[in-house]
């Protein structure tokens, strides 16, 4: 017997005292509201320095791009390592302006909320790379099936500002005509699959939409979106579970951004192990990823996507990314969290990542994104604006009563039409 294994077996053979209370492991947050940010726990090595393995290597070989975290930018503002080159010039200045715009849009409904224009909304602050980094290097035809946090996903593609914000106001303009929360959009043309209130449900819809879409022989991929907190739901392991069993051609992605309303990510697990490393059980390959990182959202996307237009299967990536606003218009983060603790997030933020790799390239200026930010918040101030004349939370035309019987039953019930009919809409 040798001595590795003399080591490996002797723990085995202890006898630990017992104890006379036994106690829980609470999870609890390095910090709190008046304490010093401190995110040492969270490992970032130096850009470039995961490998890129092939397409089509096992799950089993690629175990340590599920702990580390892949990067592409580097402080110097350069793209370097084995996975640049996924993004062109145009690529970049593309999503810098769809970045730019999401979150002038999110400003702009902010503002509306505070206003009393609708009830409810939800920012994606800081997390702006990773939901239109993956839709440009998507294909028209794939369904992505989001939570609250990725109308990237619409903006890049050049959704209908004025359309999107009359589904937030949920005036007579919107489409969804009032049956859903604001932020709950929904567009089939645009692969957007309808949001839930009910998180976590997304991910076993898309596998199953993946599933479909392999059993009719076709070729669009889907896209699934679920917050690390949602992943303690059970929604989130059936999910795998079918998605490790019949391979369909989905990317899972969960997005890491430290906290749910107002508990940590350890709450959910992640003390123990990466969210990355939990597609390890199910045997389906997994990245950790820079979700600051435009570049390496780009890279990790399109190997994923690669994947799964090859029939090799799901692949699973975590975003590492910082909430940087509130959990939504009705959240205080500065009673759970410090008020600077997302200046002191290590990964930086996406949209000026960008700007300063553009800028280092040549290939934009300080002059250029300001003349485009301010196109884009005036562009965003006018569909606003149109939008109120349409109706909002308080004012203007709504939708109507009688629109809530409608989108539910192919043939109406009779006992439907009745009382349709006693709210007079016929």
């Amino acid at each position: 017997m040798n001595s590795d294994h003399v080591n490996d077996t002797a723990p085995s053979q202890r006898h630990l005292a017992p104890q006379s209370r036994l106690e829980l492991h609470v999870p609890e947050p390095l910090v709190r509201p008046g304490g010093k940010p401190d995110f040492s726990h969270v490992h970032i090595p130096p850009a470039g320095d995961a490998h890129r393995p092939a397409e089509d290597a096992a799950a089993g070989d690629i175990h340590d791009l599920a702990r580390t975290v892949i990067r592409v930018l580097d402080e110097q503002h350069r793209a370097v390592g084995p996975w640049r080159g996924d993004s062109d010039t145009a690529s970049c200045l593309k999503g810098l302006r769809a970045m730019m715009k999401v979150r002038a849009f999110d400003d702009r409904m902010l503002l509306a909320q505070r206003q009393g224009k609708c009830s409810f909304y939800i920012q994606c602050k800081g997390e702006e790379a990773i939901a239109v980094g993956q839709r440009l290097i998507l294909e028209p035809g794939d369904m992505c099936f989001p939570t609250y946090r990725q109308q990237g996903l619409l903006i890049a593609q050049d959704f209908p500002i004025l359309d999107l914000i009359c589904q937030v106001y949920s005036n007579s303009r919107d489409a969804l005509h009032g049956r859903q929360l604001p932020v709950l959009y929904s567009s089939r043309e645009y692969g957007f699959f309808s949001l839930s209130g009910n998180l976590g449900t997304q991910f076993v819809q898309a596998v199953g939409w993946a599933m479909a879409s392999a059993i009719q022989g076709n070729d669009r991929i889907a896209s699934a979106w679920i917050g690390e907190g949602s992943t303690a739901e059970s929604d989130f392991h059936s999910a795998l579970v079918f998605a490790s069993v019949y391979r369909p051609p989905v990317i899972l992605n969960v997005v890491n951004n430290q906290w749910a309303i107002s508990s940590f990510q350890g709450v959910s697990g992640g003390e123990s192990a990466t969210y990355a490393e939990r597609a390890h059980g199910y045997g389906i390959p997994s990245l950790r990823v820079d979700g600051n990182d435009f570049l390496a959202v780009q890279a990790a996307s399109r190997w994923a996507e690669r994947r799964a237009r090859a029939n090799l299967g799901p692949t699973l990536i975590e975003w590492l990314t910082y909430r940087v606003g509130p959990h939504s218009t009705s959240d205080d983060p500065s009673q759970y969290r410090p008020s600077e603790e997302n200046e002191a997030w290590p990964l930086g933020h996406p949209i000026e990542r960008l700007k300063n790799y553009l800028i280092a390239g040549g290939h934009w200026s300080e002059e250029q994104h300001q003349q485009t930010q301010t196109a884009l918040e005036q562009e965003i101030r006018e569909a606003a604006r149109e939008a109120e004349t349409f109706g909002t939370l308080d004012s203007g035309p709504m939708p109507r009563v009688s629109d809530m019987f409608e989108g539910v039953y192919a043939e109406m019930p009779e006992h439907l039409k009745r009382q349709r009919a006693l709210l007079g809409g016929g």
